[in-house]
């Protein structure tokens, strides 16, 4: 009997690995996104932030993400933390990153028993265990009342959302709607709601006949460093398929039964019904930032009499469309969860913010007919992101370029970080590398005279407070920002530190974006504008102290500024004097000069390294691993790019490196396992890294046509990481460097990699 049973158990483990091997051979692309990648709050070593993901539910650019609610979010605080173990609400959110605000959400929680509507008080605890979580559904069991479980449930499409609850066998099911969530107990530097929960009420209504509850949310968590918005509303329908018996509505801890409307500041409605065991209760939502027609239209169009099975595939294969535009073979399991998780995250964001024909306007507080985007994180996003989706996404380029320029004739301005209104949040006008950046490698499908007219604003005409203000990070709102302290940066050469506020890094970007521009001028034939465009772009020279080998703060009198108290120079965003030492991304050869010539740059770039200042959980040194190219020692980006890519991207939950700003820590990772980076943006050309996969394809489109561009690394290995020659269709590559030509007009890129350096390639 015993050698039956051992003969039987070893068949059947036989039968179900081959099964679980069949399995995973006939997975696609989307089968390895692991949306739970990014979500937890703490980050790879104390002092580190998570990625500041969420596992949201909804097609690439959603308009709305929905997704569960472990806490009350705010700016600094995401609608999801791994660490939680509660979950307080299915929120239809638009928060897109850690550091930015939510606008226009509307949550909904299943309860059983006693009726609780605060959000501490309705949490119900859930397991990770029992979730699963994927960029086309979601689910969870949460422990309800009399230690029941509740099965949640999410499929989405861009605007609308389908809520899927599978109650226990109950006398007081309810369902919980909270439209607005004004908290004074949520008392935090980046989170001010003094004047908001002063002015804003969010609006419900209950229409038992329908069985529906519609609404409005005017709450934006951004609102104090953006403008004011009258008009702005996020409007909801919610639409039940199970008839209720009771109902009512709520404003903080006063329930108010039977009520069918409601205004507020933290405030909602219920509905409660009787269920039976394993009874299922579909809502859906529709979302909209133009009425409450719209949202049901948006409905309609979206969710019509679709099942919640039917938008969970079309989703699916909307992402799996998009996701296999790259394919990859020849390694890990964990390294495809990685790499097509990256590609994810590579298209959440911006998000669509049109309806149909027609779009609300942040800029200007008004309805337009157009399309239209939303929460461009641009001071991340122009350095990989925006640059990768001119590959993967090249359908998108025009219209999001149209979008930034719709907000230029709206506002007055291009973006910095519009969410979805200007914040003034981060430094530099970098809505000008993204356009010229796409201009420059043939992008020209939006109003080029108009996309001239703006960025030239932003290089020659300062700010209405330039001379008044200091323009520190996250000031409240006194009008927009662009190229803070352009004034002097024009007549003195770089700002001034004792004027405007993160002097040093204004100085080097405002030098970058100028750069661009300057190289849309040359295209265009504005030889005069290109050539004062290209004498500003080399302003970020006039920081650079030969005493100490740094770019440091200056006076407006010419003086060196002192260090502080704390023995540190001020004047730079996010970091220190090493953090930007080689921050003129769009000049390597000219800050190779200054710095003494190829053997001292490279010296300074292993100090760098070696000594630990090199941080990859944040932006401004993402490029500062391809400089080697530059100085004639390419074996050493080499080395960096198989350390970086290896450690900072983790198939865990804790498992980026930092935040992931909306797609530009993904993108990075992306570009650097694909072997090449787009280091100065404009400029058409790629610094060559080092492929970390025996094979990648890149499907496209390129002059209208379909391309497929092949990466091979022959005999890569742990020990073969260097390069030893490289091909492109058969004819060799003379220097770490690539063309956006070569590669549009080209089919294969062979690496030939080895365990040696080659020190005579570069």
């Amino acid at each position: 009997m015993k050698k039956t049973s051992v003969l039987l158990s070893l068949f059947l483990f036989i039968i179900t690995n081959c099964f679980a091997q069949k399995r995973v051979a006939n997975k696609s692309e989307i089968d390895y996104v692991n949306p739970l990648i990014g979500t937890a709050a703490t980050g790879f070593a104390k002092g580190l932030d998570g990625g500041g993901t969420m596992p949201s539910v909804g097609p690439p650019f959603a308009m709305t993400n929905f997704v569960a609610q472990t806490g009350e979010n705010f700016m600094s605080r995401m609608n999801y933390f791994y660490e939680d173990s509660s979950i307080i609400g299915f929120l239809a959110s638009h928060q897109p990153t850690v550091w930015m605000g939510d606008y226009g959400y509307v949550s909904v929680m299943p309860q059983t028993g006693d009726l609780k509507v605060l959000p501490k008080e309705r949490a119900l605890y859930f397991d990770h265990a029992n979730e699963v979580s994927t960029p086309y559904y979601y689910s969870v069991l949460l422990n309800s009342a009399n230690n029941q479980n509740i099965k949640a449930e999410i499929a989405s499409t861009s605007r609308c959302g389908i809520f899927q609850f599978t109650f226990p066998s109950s006398q007081a099911a309810h369902l919980i709607i909270q439209g607005i969530n004004l908290n004074p107990e949520l008392k935090h530097w980046a989170n001010d709601y003094s004047e908001r929960i002063k002015k804003l009420r969010g609006y419900v209504k209950v229409n038992k006949a329908k069985n529906e509850i519609t609404g409005y949310n005017p709450d934006r968590q951004s609102a104090q460093i953006s403008p004011d918005l009258p008009n702005f509303k996020g409007y909801f329908v919610i639409q039940f398929d199970k008839p209720f018996k009771s109902f009512g509505t709520w404003d903080n801890d006063k329930i108010n039964a039977t009520s069918v409307e409601q205004y507020g500041t933290r405030s909602g409605a219920y509905i409660s019904f009787a269920t039976a065991k394993d009874e299922k209760v579909q809502v859906r939502i529709g979302t909209s930032f133009i009425s409450i027609e719209q949202a049901r239209k948006n409905m309609a169009i979206e969710l019509g009499g679709k099942k919640f099975n039917d938008i969970v595939q079309s989703t699916r294969k909307e992402w799996q469309k998009n996701l296999s535009r790259i394919k990859i073979n020849g390694v890990t399991e964990d390294q495809k969860h990685i790499f097509y998780t990256a590609m994810f995250h590579t298209m959440q964001f911006p998000r669509e913010m049109d309806e149909y024909g027609k779009y609300y306007s942040a800029f200007d507080d008004k309805i337009h007919n157009g399309i239209s985007y939303n929460d461009f994180s641009l001071w991340d996003t122009f350095r990989a992101l925006h640059p990768l989706l001119l590959f993967t996404q090249p359908e998108r380029i025009n219209p999001m370029i149209t979008a930034m320029l719709q907000m230029y004739k709206e506002g007055g301005r291009l973006p910095m970080w519009p969410n979805p209104a200007e914040t003034n949040i981060m430094i530099g006008t970098h809505a000008d590398p993204v356009i010229a950046d796409a201009y420059i490698k043939g992008f020209r499908g939006y109003d080029v005279k108009l996309a001239y007219e703006a960025m030239m604003k932003d290089a020659l005409v300062p700010p209405d407070n330039d001379t008044i203000l200091r323009y520190a990070d996250r000031d409240l709102w006194t009008g927009y920002e662009a190229q803070a302290g352009l004034t002097y940066f024009k007549k003195l050469g770089y700002v001034p530190v004792d004027k405007t506020a993160e002097s040093v890094s204004r100085t080097i970007e405002y030098s970058v974006d100028d750069y661009t521009i300057a190289q849309v001028a040359k295209a265009m034939g504005r030889t005069n504008d290109y050539n004062q465009l290209m004498r500003l772009s080399k302003n970020y020279k006039n920081l650079y102290d030969n005493k100490t080998g740094f770019m440091l703060p200056r006076k407006a009198n010419g003086e060196w500024d002192e260090k502080n108290e704390k023995g540190q120079w001020e004047g730079f965003t996010e970091g220190d004097q090493w953090t930007y030492a080689f921050g003129a991304m769009h000049d390597a050869p000219g800050m190779i000069e200054m710095m003494g010539g190829k053997e001292k740059f490279a010296t300074k770039l292993d100090s760098n390294f070696t000594f630990k200042h090199y941080r990859h959980d944040n932006e401004p040194g993402h490029h500062y691993i391809y400089l080697y190219d530059y100085c004639g020692q390419p074996w050493k980006t080499q080395e960096l790019v198989r350390k970086h890519t290896a450690e900072n991207f983790r198939n865990q939950p804790i498992g980026i490196n930092g935040n992931e700003d909306c797609g530009q820590m993904a993108a990075w990772y992306i570009f650097g396992v694909m072997g090449f980076y787009p280091v100065a943006p404009a400029s058409g050309e790629y610094a060559i890294g080092a492929p970390q996969f025996p094979e990648l394809t890149l499907q496209f489109i390129a002059n209208g046509k379909p391309r497929s561009f092949q990466i091979v690394a022959k005999d890569i290995s742990e020990e073969n990481k260097y390069i030893q020659k490289v091909t492109l269709d058969g004819k060799a590559l003379n220097k770490p460097f690539i063309t956006h030509q070569q590669i549009i007009n080209g089919s294969k890129l062979v690496f030939e990699m080895v365990a040696k350096p080659n020190y005579n390639w570069k």
